[in-house]
């Protein structure tokens, strides 16, 4: 797929030699979908924060290794507990708890334990605005949950960083909005979906990875370590006839 995407689009060819192996885990959709609602303004710090809180509140014991007790993720019905929305907004999750307490109650209601596992059955377009009908949930964290649990693999998560992405280096002609519009929005994903095709989600996410400073600076070194190997490497000495 690598040696695919980079001859359709040299900017990935460039990428694409120091970010080799990324992959999409294709997680639980219960879990993926209320720890994207806890990422709503908020870094991955706190988001990991608040999940494991949330499974140390709701979910049930697994076991304890060097001291620390391990938790599994809650199930849908705890989350649509009466006293959930307080409880979580005790423990610091802001606005976000009554997003998550909502959104329980509606899979509660549709009287379908797997109702998100059956989105995976569904086209993405279908899937995708089953999504963005629950509380705290708009097109980027549909398309997360789509990408990496639903099997479509033609979503593309457009936050921050796709969108500078895409305005940088391939659509600099796209509105300069301060904040990103629903028609931009659009316009940037199917953009990446008619240049990558049916696996365009993957290829976005080695554009996403190489665009993360943590990640820049390692592409960095990898550059010096390839330049001071090279610059060891003693020159042969050419006899002259």
């Amino acid at each position: 797929m690598y040696k695919k995407w980079s001859t359709s689009d040299k900017n990935f060819n460039q990428v694409a030699a120091d970010f080799t192996g990324v992959r999409i885990l294709r997680q639980d959709p219960t879990e993926n979908l209320f720890s994207f609602i806890c990422s709503s303004n908020n870094n991955i710090a706190r988001i990991s924060g608040m999940v494991e809180r949330m499974c140390e509140k709701y979910g049930e014991r697994l076991c304890e290794l060097d001291g620390k007790q391990y938790f599994s993720f809650p199930s849908v019905d705890k989350l649509a507990g009466k006293t959930v929305e307080q409880e979580l907004r005790n423990l610091g999750f802001g606005y976000r708890a009554k997003f998550i307490n909502q959104t329980a109650k509606r899979i509660v209601e549709k009287q379908d334990k797997n109702w998100l596992e059956t989105l995976r059955l569904l086209p993405y377009e279908e899937a995708h605005a089953e999504l963005i009908k629950l509380p705290g949930v708009g097109a980027k964290v549909a398309d997360c949950v789509c990408l990496m649990s639903l099997d479509k693999h033609s979503a593309i998560p457009v936050d921050t960083h796709v969108w500078q992405i895409a305005r940088r280096d391939y659509l600099p002609k796209l509105p300069q909005t301060k904040s990103l519009t629903d028609k931009v929005y659009r316009e940037i994903g199917d953009f990446f979906r008619n240049l990558y095709g049916d696996y365009a989600g993957w290829a976005h996410s080695v554009l996403f990875s190489a665009d993360l400073q943590k990640f820049n600076k390692l592409k960095t070194v990898k550059k010096a370590r390839k330049q001071t190997s090279t610059e060891s490497v003693p020159k042969k000495k050419v006899k002259k006839s």
